[in-house]
């Protein structure tokens, strides 16, 4: 087991090496902050120490502060747990103090990591090493001193993109910005930092106080409008990111009146913004994510990942390709698979184009395209699927095709070889009805493009065996996937909870709204789109194709209209032939078109709406709300199917998948924000002015009769286990609420004690009486 603590040796060239330890990124909790300032503290008493070096252990110097604190912090509302770091150890003991500090950086400094090595006095760093200050992608801002000393360190220019856009540079730009003093491999890295602290002790180099230098900020009027133009950036690629100019306010107030006033303010409005929506919301998706790598009766069960060294993709068109691309960037070799030449070559040249697209960006080199690409082979047939690990169909949705398919592969495959589908709506048990093989068979549902989006969703049958959802979910993180288990039914998790989303825009146009407000109304709320320039940008193919599919599975809440019928009669297929619901100009610039007024009233006389001739009024909220509250309620049937191992995994889902605003939390999340009952109001309120499409679920309606949240675990089909886990969550809600509770009178204590007992004999008296 490895060590955690703060660990301090003093060596006979008088320099105390002070070596931080939490694995595995070394993470500034509590504790390990005490055991900086115990071992600081100890340093300094001691005649025999000269110089300090602070290090982390096992490879990496630190990965930031503790985000657990962050999650305490959010539930209890107590800023109070939050250790003084940035005056107290920081400044104080670290910058301030009578010996010198140098940082010995290897594997990553971020965050409050980074930080802490900027309250040095130096910083030697290995080749390798990453360093970063990205708080604002948790929605706060840096709180050790960082938005006052990287400024000075790197140039205000510089300091800033890295902050607002969360950037972490190597150790070679470091030192060329001036963030770092040497550089050194990893064997010297010790001695080259305790070399440097005693010639800083022996005054042979310069003691350099970060926070005291001012040579990099420049003129105030240059840097007043460095910070002028950075907010009006920042208004406009992130207008709901508060923390944006929370972190220039922090800024600004250094440069105006001093590193030591920034430090104060920045403090100040860190505790303020951690309290934020933003923040609980960022900090959410930040665990949310990670939890989606716990599947019960999968990864705790014992069992070890394949590894998948061969993968066969069937069908080269948009799907195929982007999946084949990305296995081809995680490393692994492609067979990709065609009906003809043509379809094959066409396939071909789109893998080549969209590895030609990551090089123009500059994230893959002339070298590695050329090594990626070696590992692609095209074929027409199945004679090279005898040896591979995996296959993924990723034809057109049609059952018979994919049947076909499932059945050819499980012939020639070997018998370990995963089979997967891509599809994004069928009944997988429908798809591999026809085999004997369906403990292997499995939903392998990527996002378009394939080799950008980082959602896969992973469907699995009663009937899929737990070491291929486990392979599945492996091979996901080599590509670079967030991979999120759901369980098998029409659309799965993703699109089945986001059929509603197309329908309700439809639905509200139908009714009068226009379509282009929708659309900006939506993009405001945080969408990267709106829902109408989305199926413009996907086409109309996969929507119709799916259309009847989800008309059957969930008869009598669909919205049906003839609308996108009549667009493609009208010659219309989105982006991709210049004509959809905008008109597309050359250089990707798009602007709405007047002639689809036409086409939305023959559409409203069919569907038979509207004939009053009297658009609804509703506003901008209202259009929101009309639009994701019916995507909340499929939610929730799909957490009441448990489709879904947790409702964070919705979050994430929506996130990753549908673009949903991060800054909101995920789907699930920002409902429970809005709350349940106000949801189950405004539905059944528009059920009976619009129909069934509207109607409340089952599991939204019984929470929101309780004021529970949406992502409280429990479904339909266990109403005794739902019932007991509310009441039990309650009582300790309550008795959490008791002992929080500290500055009040017995009496009133001696009530919240009664309460909680006659809670607990309640549901012993139910329990007696076999009600729970």
């Amino acid at each position: 087991m490895a060590r955690t603590g703060v660990f301090l040796e003093v060596g006979s060239d008088g320099v105390a090496v002070i070596t931080m330890s939490n694995p595995p990124v070394n993470a500034l909790a509590p504790s390990i902050i005490a055991g900086l300032k115990e071992k600081y503290a100890e340093a300094m008493s001691r005649n025999d120490v000269k110089a300090i070096v602070l290090t982390g252990d096992n490879g990496k110097f630190s990965g930031g502060f503790d985000i657990n604190v962050f999650a305490e912090v959010h539930k209890t509302g107590d800023v109070s747990v939050l250790p003084d770091v940035s005056v107290d150890l920081v400044v104080n003991t670290i910058e301030d103090a009578k010996k010198p500090s140098v940082a010995a950086i290897q594997g990553l400094a971020l965050g409050g990591g980074l930080e802490l090595t900027m309250g040095c006095h130096a910083r030697i760093s290995t080749l390798d090493a990453q360093l970063g200050l990205p708080e604002l992608t948790l929605g706060v801002i840096p709180g050790f001193g960082g938005t006052q000393r990287l400024p000075r360190l790197v140039g205000l220019l510089k300091a800033i993109d890295m902050m607002l856009l969360s950037k972490s540079v190597r150790a070679t730009e470091g030192k060329e910005y001036g963030l770092i003093d040497a550089i050194a491999s990893p064997k010297e890295l010790l001695m080259v930092a305790r070399q440097w602290a005693l010639e800083i002790a022996e005054r042979r180099k310069p003691r350099l106080r970060s926070l005291h230098r001012t040579d990099k900020l420049g003129s105030l009027s240059e840097a007043h409008q460095i910070v002028f133009e950075m907010r009006q950036q920042a208004k406009k690629t992130a207008p709901h990111m508060l923390q944006h100019q929370v972190c220039l306010d922090a800024i600004e107030e250094g440069v105006i009146f001093g590193g030591y006033a920034g430090v104060l303010k920045e403090a100040r409005l860190f505790k303020e913004i951690v309290l934020s929506t933003t923040a609980r919301s960022l900090v959410h998706v930040f665990f949310a994510q990670r939890t989606t790598s716990k599947v019960p009766k999968v990864t705790d069960i014992g069992l070890k990942p394949r590894h998948i060294k061969k993968v066969a993709v069937i069908g080269g068109g948009l799907m195929g390709s982007g999946i084949a691309t990305a296995f081809l960037l995680g490393g692994i070799h492609v067979i990709l698979k065609e009906i003809d030449s043509t379809f094959l070559q066409r396939g071909m040249k789109s893998i080549a184009a969209n590895l030609d697209g990551l090089a123009k960006k500059g994230s893959l080199t002339l070298d590695k395209k050329s090594k990626v690409l070696s590992n692609l082979k095209g074929v027409l047939d199945y004679s090279d699927f005898r040896d591979v690990d995996m296959v993924i169909e990723a034809v057109i949705e049609k059952i018979p095709l994919k049947q076909s398919i499932f059945n050819e592969i499980e012939k020639i495959c070997p018998p370990h070889c995963i089979l997967a589908s891509n599809t994004s709506t069928i009944d997988l048990e429908i798809v591999g009805e026809k085999t004997n093989s369906q403990d292997r068979i499995v939903g392998a549902h990527f996002f378009s493009p394939a080799h950008v989006m980082p959602l896969l969703e992973i469907v699995r049958t009663e009937k899929t065996s737990p070491q291929v959802v486990l392979d599945v979910m492996n091979v996901g993180k080599v590509i670079k996937k967030v991979p999120v288990v759901v369980g098998n039914c029409t659309g799965f998790a993703v699109n089945r909870t986001f059929f509603p989303y197309s329908q309700a825009a439809k639905l509200l146009v139908h009714l009068g709204v226009d379509l282009y407000r929708i659309d900006r109304v939506i993009s405001g709320f945080g969408m990267p789109m709106g829902p109408f320039q989305l199926q413009d940008l996907a086409g109309y193919g996969v929507s119709l194709a799916i259309k009847p599919i989800f008309s059957s599975a969930f008869k009598g809440r669909t919205f049906e209209s003839e609308m996108l019928e009549l667009m493609v009669e009208d010659g219309r297929n989105g982006k991709a032939n210049g004509r959809g619901y905008y008109l597309y100009k050359p250089g990707n610039k798009l602007e709405p078109d007047s002639s689809v007024q036409a086409i939305i009233d023959k559409s409203r006389r069919r569907a038979g709406m509207m004939l009053s001739g009297k658009p609804i009024t509703v506003t901008d909220q209202e259009i929101v709300e009309m639009i994701f509250f019916p995507v909340v309620n499929e939610a929730c049937r799909v957490m009441a199917e448990q489709i879904v191992v947790r409702a964070s995994d919705v979050d994430i889902a929506s996130i990753l998948g549908m673009g949903f605003p991060k800054h909101r939390g995920g789907l699930l999340f920002w409902a429970d924000t809005v709350g349940s009952s106000y949801i189950y109001s405004k539905l059944t309120s528009w059920a009976g002015s619009y129909g069934g499409f509207f109607t409340p679920s089952q599991y939204l309606e019984e929470r929101a009769k309780k004021g529970l949240p949406l992502s409280l675990a429990g479904s339909s089909s266990s109403k005794s286990s739902r019932f007991l886990n509310t009441y039990i969550i309650y009582v300790s809600s309550e008795v959490k609420n008791f002992l929080l509770i500290t500055k009040i009178s017995k009496q009133i204590k001696m009530s919240y004690v009664l309460f909680v007992l006659s809670l607990i004999n309640k549901i012993l008296s139910l329990v007696k009486k076999k009600k729970l």
